[in-house]
Order: C-alpha cells, then structure tokens, then sequence
C-alpha cells in the first residue's frame, strides 16, 4: 500500500494542489497481483485509509494475509482494527532511506552494510547480533540513525516468525513502488488535471495496460504457497 502525489485544479467543492491518490496492490491465493483499487485524498493520513480497509471488507475481502507497509503514523492500527489477523510489516527500504539521511555520504555505503547484515540475516540471533554490532559501531557518531532501528527492531523481528521465501515477499513495498512508478508515466505528463475523474479515468486506462502483463504467479509461489498452508492451514484463502 501506498500513495502517489499529482495535482488537481480546485473548483467550488475543492482546492488546488497536490492531491493524494491511495492505491493498494495485492497478491492472492494463487500468486496473482491485482489491484484492489484508487482513492483519492487531499492528504495521506490514518483516517482516509481506514475508509479504505472498511471500503475492502464490504466489497468482501475476508482476510488480509500479509500487508507491508512505509510507516505512517497510525495506520497500524486502522489496518488490524478491521482485520485483527493481518499481519503488519514495515519496508526495510523505506527504514534504511529514514536512516541513512542522518548519515553523511562518505559513510553511507559502509553504513548499509551493516543495516544488511540485520535485515538479511539468517537468523534472528545473527539479526540481533547485527543490531548491538550497529549501537556499537555507529550510535555515537549517528544517534539518529541508529534510532530508526532500535524503534523499529519490532518489526525486522517480526520477519524471522516466516521462512526466508516469505521474508523476501514482505520485507519491502517495491512491488507497489514499482506500480506506482509505471503511474506516474501518465500521472507526471500533466501539469494538473482538471478534476477527480480525469485523474480515475487516466489510472483506470493504465492500470489495465500493466494489469495485462501480470500473467504469471509471483516468483517461487508453489513453494511460498505451501510454506502458508503450513502456517495458515489449508483453504486460508476462502
């Protein structure tokens, strides 16, 4: 889940200027993406998603499996307070960008290493280990930085409760990243649109050209889809 940024002449009703377009993306019992839908806000805030999780029950999604998310304040809990059992993890690449902007350039590099050894450990002792090496390493020199980890160790955590075929499917939104940057091809060609609709209309036409190649099931699904039977028990996906 994410949101992409466009602009939108106001009128009588609304205000000119950027707008929030709120598009959710997801992957099914079978391996397949699709996408669940548009909504547009004049923010990116909890309560806008929120109608958007209720929207998603009443159009009958049951359940939610996995949901990864950038971070935003408060949409934790507007996910699990509509589905109690989704399962919320948090981009490792959004948290390495939150961290790595209080540090300077000349140790950005040696910096993401060791951010590395922990979200890509094998284990969670080695991903601790990882942890206590970066305090030790860098909490002097970058407090900041290292903070965005210590605060959010929770959910790098939260990823060695899976094998590693599903820690490799949940441990970023670049599949969303990647949907929305083949929106913004259209999205960025206009200065602003002249209302809501337009924006829909040119979303929906795309949406269909980059849906039409989601053709195969994502990579390694066989092997990913009996890791979740296991966890989940057979017919999670009813």
């Amino acid at each position: 889940m994410d949101a992409l940024m466009v602009s939108i002449k106001g009128n009588t009703d609304k205000r000119t200027g950027k707008y929030a377009v709120y598009a959710i993306i997801g992957v099914n019992g079978d391996g397949k993406k699709d996408c669940l839908g548009f909504w547009i806000n004049e923010t990116e805030g909890t309560f806008k998603w929120l109608s958007i999780f209720d929207e998603l029950k009443a159009r009958g999604v049951k359940q939610l499996g996995f949901v990864c998310i950038d971070g935003l304040a408060g949409l934790e809990e507007a996910i699990t307070s509509t589905f109690p059992k989704a399962i919320v993890c948090r981009c490792m690449v959004h948290l390495v960008r939150n961290s790595t902007k209080y540090v300077p350039t000349k140790h950005r590099k040696e910096f993401c290493a060791d951010l590395k050894a922990m979200y890509a450990a094998v284990s969670i002792g080695e991903a601790e280990a990882a942890l206590n090496a970066l305090n030790e390493k860098w909490k002097k020199s970058y407090p900041s930085a290292v903070r965005v980890w210590n605060d959010n160790f929770i959910y790098v955590q939260r990823l060695f409760d899976y094998p590693s075929e599903i820690r490799k499917m949940i441990y970023t939104t670049n599949a969303i990243e990647s949907f929305n940057s083949a929106l913004r091809k259209v999205t960025n060609r206009k200065a602003a649109f002249p209302n809501e609709e337009s924006v829909m209309k040119i979303l929906y036409l795309r949406t269909l050209d980059i849906t039409a190649k989601w053709t195969m099931p994502y990579p390694n699904w066989s092997i990913i889809r009996g890791k979740l039977d296991m966890l989940w028990g057979e017919g999670w996906d009813i």
